[in-house]
């Protein structure tokens, strides 16, 4: 989480590579009801840069929890492990929809670590999920 300034461009760029929805939770901005945020993915804090292939598109929850954590802790082995990138990292390879699409749960120590650390399953966002699907806005496709 970051108050730097990124240009505007640099952030439609970003936006647009990740399809205007939260790299961690897949909410979808359109639907969210809230601006995304920008997030350092190696966080400035840290000496990460705000350039590019340091930046994507996270919502305001996913990112407070983030913070400025790089490791985690996987609840099920206990093991320090990288944080999902999503950037450089396939979804779906650490991640799954679980209970028709309302849960997120994690396939890797990166994805479980990850469920954890961002609460993805919180229950005001377990809620959203439950009525996006009636509407038939989730889950995201592709």
């Amino acid at each position: 989480m970051s108050a730097t300034y990124v240009p505007i461009e640099l952030r439609r760029r970003v936006a647009a590579q990740a399809r205007h929805r939260c790299g961690y939770c897949l909410s979808q901005e359109s639907v969210l009801g809230c601006p995304m945020e920008i997030d350092h993915l190696f966080p400035r804090s840290l000496g990460g840069a705000t350039t590019e292939d340091n930046l994507w598109l996270a919502c305001s929850v996913c990112n407070a929890h983030k913070n400025n954590r790089c490791f985690i802790f996987d609840p099920k082995t206990g093991a320090n492990v990288r944080i999902f990138n999503p950037r450089s990292d396939v979804w779906s390879a650490h991640f799954e929809w679980g209970e028709g699409g309302i849960r997120i749960d994690g396939r890797t120590a990166a994805g479980r670590a990850t469920v954890a650390a961002l609460r993805l399953n919180r229950p005001s966002l377990v809620l959203a999920r439950k009525l996006w699907i009636r509407a038939g806005w989730h889950p995201p496709q592709g």
